[in-house]
């Protein structure tokens, strides 16, 4: 059972799960006090414009100005032709194209990261629930890369009847699929009113200020991930659940029902199991189920993951070791991918292979777990060195990026020196600091591991270096100190100034404030347009008139037109003109007939046209002119043999259809019966006594096999299983079978 899990108990954070029992396979996190930029809309001018990286930097409000190259500003920002072509000749300038000082929207496609400003563009994008409007760029547009086969057609059907505006563009997302024309253009005249807002208040202000603000993660969390397969939406802080109602009673008001507060004591997360896994997203190192590891390290340009086989010996053999841990490895890879939401370039260590096959199907693994991700991702093939190489789409902000920090004792790099190579390093840094000209004395600030280790095993090298430099060096232990830091002052003979005793010379604890404290209290921008909702809420789809996914591939895969509602289905084969009456084999077993409604359905529906039966030689009866007069002339000929209790017998016949009269029509040799003469006398005997309804089913069970006249009377053929009759057995069958044979003797 899928779920969508929303905490928001805490302020300082707001998380959003997506779980599947109690496996989580998504998560979404937000710091209010750092929301995300991303898809944000501003109003900015252009500052500079750099001809030799063909871009322009634009202030938009941020503290860095963003980055918007030339491929990303739209045609209507851009001068005249004949203004922007080049000394050259044939290429534009974008120094001819734009100019500084001018205003233009932009959209932040990427955030900031490091050093680096954000990246724009001016061709706005506006995402919908099952919509993305393009409404500057009407070249662009499609269906998402997710929906394939019939489906993929049959959206661009519905695209067909949709009224797009000739200057938008317009792509069908995921959410999408199965839609009807109504829901798509419900959708789209929402985004047109909202990028008609967006126009309007681009020009109440100057610039730099924000035009528009994308939604907070739940209300993303609702649009992106919301789909049929999740079956409950959990929410415990009532404030967000009211604004979950809001939003999907006028966005996606068939997906309320799934809404639900939770109020229990334990909490949300907890309740699921999830925290644990959570955690394991912030580590660097992540167990496998067979005992082995990922090991996941950060770099400035790529992303690197290793596989370690660890305890995993399951296998019987190296080969089989490596291959079962690897394809544990591709599932837990994918998704710790979209945990972290990483992005950039990843290498992937696998362990080493020997088979070619078995190094195909760990690529095909890390395909198919990767098909869920919402960002692009292009795999390449596992190298010779074991190595495959990845990119994947940057959708946000990454796990680490919003809420880590680098280390302050190690920078970041993950690792310090230890004690005897951070002592060493000090040394020579003195001996050199000391043979500086002019230099009085070498005063040097350590750990206090790092200072015993001088002061003691390397006390004769700083005298040694005090005698020969006629220097003085003093080593002070500092508690505020941490290895490997450390502070070395060099004293010139000018700046020297009254001694102080050493132990006053130790520097006092610098109170560091930390980065936030220190950084500006940010500004909180109010957007122009934030929290647009559509004025009337989505059309509901009529599940029962929608046509299934398997009736639609039935009639696609027949030629047949889709039945309408109120109309039957065409029959396959038409029936011939002489039994336009009769009723078709579907409608015959709707409901089994009872006793009256067995003689009226024997009234309505006349017998089969017979075939000419297989008599000896001067006993053939002419076919009849009417197919619809030789079971009467059939009947006629009997009657003349049989008794009036036996015809009326034959008149009701068994289950209520007049076939036992024997017409020449038989259905194979499971229909035939080669009893003796003997046997059939026997039958008779039996058939015309005061008939008990017990007698008579056993002689009709007897007697199924119809005798087929002209068949060798000696020869006696196995009883074979029959079907079931639709109503009650009489002994009317067995008559029937006795006066044809009655009636072929006497003739």
């Amino acid at each position: 059972m899928k779920r969508m899990l929303i905490n928001a108990t805490q302020a300082e954070e707001l998380r959003v799960a997506l779980v599947d029992g109690q496996k989580l396979y998504d998560f979404d996190i937000e710091v209010p006090s750092k929301e995300q930029k991303k898809s944000n809309i501003y109003k900015g001018i252009i500052t500079r414009v750099e001809p030799s990286l063909e871009a322009a930097f634009v202030n938009y409000g941020a503290e860095k100005h963003g980055f918007l190259p030339f491929k990303e500003i739209s045609p209507a920002y851009r001068q005249s032709a004949e203004e922007g072509e080049s000394e050259g000749g044939g290429r534009k300038s974008i120094k001819n194209q734009l100019k500084e000082g001018q205003e233009i929207l932009v959209q932040i496609e990427k955030e900031e990261r490091g050093n680096k400003g954000a990246a724009l563009t001016t061709y706005i994008s506006l995402a919908g629930t099952y919509l993305v409007l393009m409404p500057n760029n009407p070249k662009a547009g499609g269906i998402s890369r997710r929906i394939e086969g019939d489906t993929r057609s049959e959206l661009r059907e519905v695209m067909a009847a949709l009224e797009i505006p000739d200057s938008m563009g317009l792509i069908v997302r995921t959410a999408g699929c199965g839609k009807n024309a109504e829901e798509l253009q419900w959708d789209l005249n929402y985004l047109m009113q909202l990028w008609e807002a967006i126009e309007r208040s681009s020009t109440e202000q100057t610039a730099p200020f924000l035009v528009f603000q994308e939604s907070n993660v739940i209300i993303r969390a609702l649009r992106d991930h919301l789909r049929g397969n999740i079956d409950e939406i959990l929410i415990d802080n009532e404030e967000s659940f009211n604004l979950v109602k809001s939003f999907m009673k006028q966005v996606m008001p068939h997906f309320l029902p799934k809404a639900k507060l939770y109020q229990d004591s334990v909490p949300l997360f907890s309740r699921y199991q999830i925290e644990s896994q959570i955690e394991l997203a912030y580590g660097r190192e992540v167990p496998l189920p067979s005992g082995g590891a990922l090991v996941i390290d950060h770099t400035e340009a790529l992303t690197s993951i290793d596989i370690n086989s660890a305890r995993a010996t399951k296998g019987s053999d190296i080969e089989e070791t490596a291959l079962n841990t690897n394809l544990e490895a591709c599932d837990e890879i994918a998704r710790q991918l979209r945990l972290r939401d990483s992005g950039g370039l990843f290498v992937i260590d696998f362990i080493d292979m020997m088979s070619s096959k078995n190094q195909r199907a760990v690529e095909n693994r890390l395909r198919e777990a990767l098909k869920i991700d919402r960002a692009r991702i292009q795999i390449g093939r596992i190298s010779r060195f074991g190595l495959l190489e990845m990119s994947r789409q940057r959708m946000r902000p990454s796990l680490g990026e919003s809420t880590q920090l680098p280390c302050p004792r190690c920078k970041g790099q993950g690792t310090i020196r230890n004690v005897e190579s951070v002592a060493l390093s000090v040394l020579r840094i003195i001996e050199e600091e000391a043979m500086k000209k002019g230099t009085e004395k070498v005063i040097a600030h350590l750990p206090i591991d790092c200072a015993t280790f001088l002061l003691n095993e390397k006390r004769n090298n700083i005298e040694q270096i005090e005698n020969r430099l006629k220097v003085d060096i003093i080593i002070l232990p500092s508690k505020h100190l941490e290895t490997p830091a450390y502070d070395i002052e060099r004293i010139k003979e000018k700046d020297a100034t009254e001694e102080k005793v050493s132990y006053q010379q130790i520097k006092a604890e610098e109170v560091a404030l930390p980065e936030f404290a220190q950084q500006a209290r940010q500004r909180v921008e109010k957007a122009a347009i934030r929290e647009f909702l559509p004025e009337s809420p989505a059309p509901m789809q009529n599940r029962s008139e929608a046509a299934s996914l398997i009736k639609r591939f039935w009639h696609k895969l027949v030629g047949l037109p889709k039945p309408q509602p109120d109309e039957t289905p065409a029959k396959e084969k038409p029936a011939p003109t002489a039994e336009k009456n009769k009723p078709s084999r579907h409608d015959r077993n709707k409901k089994r007939p009872g006793k009256e409604q067995t003689e009226r359905q024997q009234e309505a529906r006349p017998p089969r046209p017979p075939r000419e039966p297989q008599k000896p030689a001067g006993q053939q009866k002419p076919e009849a002119s009417e197919p619809t007069l030789e079971p009467d002339a059939q009947a006629s000929e009997t009657a003349a043999v049989v008794p009036d209790a036996e015809m009326q017998i034959v008149e009701t016949n068994g289950n209520g259809e007049q076939k036992k009269p024997f017409n020449g029509k038989r259905r194979g040799p499971r229909r035939r019966s080669r009893h003796s003469g003997q046997k059939r006398q026997e039958a008779n005997g039996a058939a015309g006594e005061a008939g008990a309804e017990t007698a008579g089913h056993q002689e009709a069970s007897a007697s199924k096999n119809d005798f087929v006249p002209g068949a060798d009377p000696q020869l006696e053929a196995a009883p074979k299983p029959e079907r079931p009759r639709r109503a009650e057995a009489k002994s009317a069958p067995v008559t029937v079978e006795n006066a044809h044979s009655e009636s072929g003797a006497d003739n």
